[in-house]
């Protein structure tokens, strides 16, 4: 599933086309998604401008003209691509429908924005701009690990009694947002953390130097384009390249990258997905 890092890739690849600009018309070419499309989702959408795109946790969204905004979210498949229309040709995508093509903006420019989606596991809502922080996608989600809010403190007094490995809290929406299972690998590894440790019995200065560790490992993959495993796509249908530089995530039975260390990467189970790390530099 994209994680942080891909979904900020897709906003900052499809901000610059979209903003300022207004939706002519829009295509919904099946009923649902992961949940059900909004009713008349169409003919809400018709001449509306765009005013600003923006990110919650793996959400885009996309605030409109008339106090509402359009939520987008990739799922495990989902993908967004931009075309434009020029004398008849498209340029980055083909102009014909594609096979999962179940969402389509048609911009007044002439610009296409699709949202092609295979496992049909992502999701596109429209709500009141003012109750997205109330609704119940974001309701319940943690501060952003880019944010001012996502500090030391604040991660130590969450972590204080939590009775979960720390892999596992990190990968709790309600404490963090957005931070998914390959980047919480790539940090634990960096800060030299466990992934079975029990989150409450890390010490708060071990704490603390996690933090800018995760801001330092998303920041890293944002400048990659994200990583691209599977599905991954960007806006204009590239690849990102964060996976090359993977310490412990993927790597089973590898050597691990530090030079002083002779042991190889292991892989387990946790909460049914996998945690990579090494034995030897983590503790």
């Amino acid at each position: 599933m994209p994680e942080l890092p891909e979904v900020e890739t897709v906003l900052r690849g499809i901000s610059p086309f979209m903003e300022g600009n207004e939706i002519e018309y829009a295509e919904v070419n099946r009923p649902d998604l992961r949940k059900p499309f909004p009713i008349n989702l169409a003919k809400r959408l018709k001449n509306r401008k765009i005013n600003f795109l923006h990110r919650r946790s793996k959400y885009i969204l996309i605030d409109l003209s008339d106090g509402e905004t359009l939520i987008m979210h990739l799922g495990m498949s989902g993908r967004i691509l931009i075309s434009q229309n020029v004398t008849g040709n498209f340029h980055h995508n083909s102009s014909h429908t594609q096979k999962h093509d179940h969402f389509i903006l048609h911009l007044k420019d002439n610009h296409m924005v699709t949202f092609n989606d295979p496992r049909r596991f992502g999701v596109i809502d429209l709500l009141e701009t003012k109750s997205l922080e109330i609704s119940s996608m974001l309701s319940h989600i943690g501060p952003e690990p880019l944010s001012n809010r996502f500090n030391e403190e604040y991660f130590i007094n969450v972590m204080r009694g939590k009775k979960t490995n720390i892999k596992s809290a990190l990968l709790d929406q309600r404490l963090v947002a957005g931070l998914g299972n390959i980047y919480a690998c790539e940090a634990l590894f960096r800060a030299g953390i466990s992934p079975k440790r029990q989150a409450f019995s890390i010490s708060h200065k071990r704490l603390g130097f996690l933090v800018p560790i995760i801001k330092e490992i998303l920041t890293e993959a944002i400048s990659s384009g994200g990583s691209s495993l599977r599905d991954f796509r960007n806006s204009a249908g590239g690849l990102g390249y964060f996976q090359h530089k993977f310490e412990v995530y993927g790597r089973e039975n590898q050597n691990c990258y530090n030079t002083q260390c002779t042991r190889k990467i292991k892989r387990i189970i946790q909460a049914g997905r996998s945690s990579f790390y090494c034995g030897n530099c983590q503790r």
